[in-house]
């Protein structure tokens, strides 16, 4: 499995057949700020965790260009057919649930946050719940990306449940966990073997970098990844 961090929380994840980008904030994210052509190049997956516009970034784009499948909430997925996307290349769920993505399944697990999409006139709409997103593998390490997201007790479900191997954990404070908190869910209720911690030095509003997240989680079993933006790793 090969992960590429994009900066703040766009993921892309190949293994096997499926080039799977998670949150593609690309073309408008200051930690990357190179488009979203080359990144997305050969995409067979775009996944969704909720409607906010730092996560859907340039999904829309990227999925009328590749003719990659949407896995998201149903809520979006119509938001994006509404935008030009091929209906028959959605796969909808919602929390709770799981679909098959042909190599992998995404199961959709709660997040605590919130969900919505600028209108071009002004306001918002509702894009439905946000959501975490768990992906198995027939023949590699099961991924939980947690979306945006605080800490929450029925984490300890989701290990239950599906015992993920590497996380995506958000940990820049104010609009989700900040490193202490993150630090405590990945611990309290998680065996994680690896985490790669995101939503973080993007934004002046965010914090700046992955340190303290670093010392809270020194001395666990855990192996904290600090991919450099770009690069990928494999793991």
């Amino acid at each position: 499995m090969e992960i590429t961090w994009f900066g703040h929380s766009a993921f892309r994840v190949n293994h096997g057949n499926a080039s799977i980008l998670i949150d593609p904030f690309l073309s408008s994210n200051p930690a990357w700020s190179k488009g979203w052509e080359d990144a997305a190049q050969g995409a067979t997956h775009v996944l969704l965790t909720h409607g906010h516009d730092d996560h859907v970034g340039d999904s829309a784009a990227i999925l009328k260009a590749t003719g990659a499948q949407l896995v998201a909430n149903f809520e979006i997925c119509m938001h994006l057919v509404g935008q030009g996307v091929d209906p028959s290349r959605i796969n909808p769920g919602n929390v709770g649930g799981t679909v098959d993505c042909d190599g992998f399944t995404t199961t959709f697990v709660k997040a605590e946050h919130s969900s919505s999409g600028q209108l071009a006139g002004g306001g918002n709409v509702y894009l439905g719940n946000p959501s975490g997103l768990v992906l198995h593998f027939a023949d590699a390490p099961t991924l939980y990306a947690m979306g945006d997201t605080d800490i929450f007790s029925d984490m300890a479900l989701i290990q239950e449940l599906h015992a993920p191997d590497i996380g995506l954990v958000p940990i820049g404070d104010r609009f989700t966990m900040g490193a202490a908190v993150a630090a405590l869910a990945c611990q309290r209720y998680f065996r994680f073997e690896r985490v790669i911690p995101c939503h973080y030095a993007t934004f002046p509003l965010l914090a700046p970098d992955a340190s303290a997240f670093v010392e809270a989680m020194r001395g666990t079993q855990t192996e904290v990844l600090l991919p450099q933006i770009g690069r990928p790793i494999t793991i």
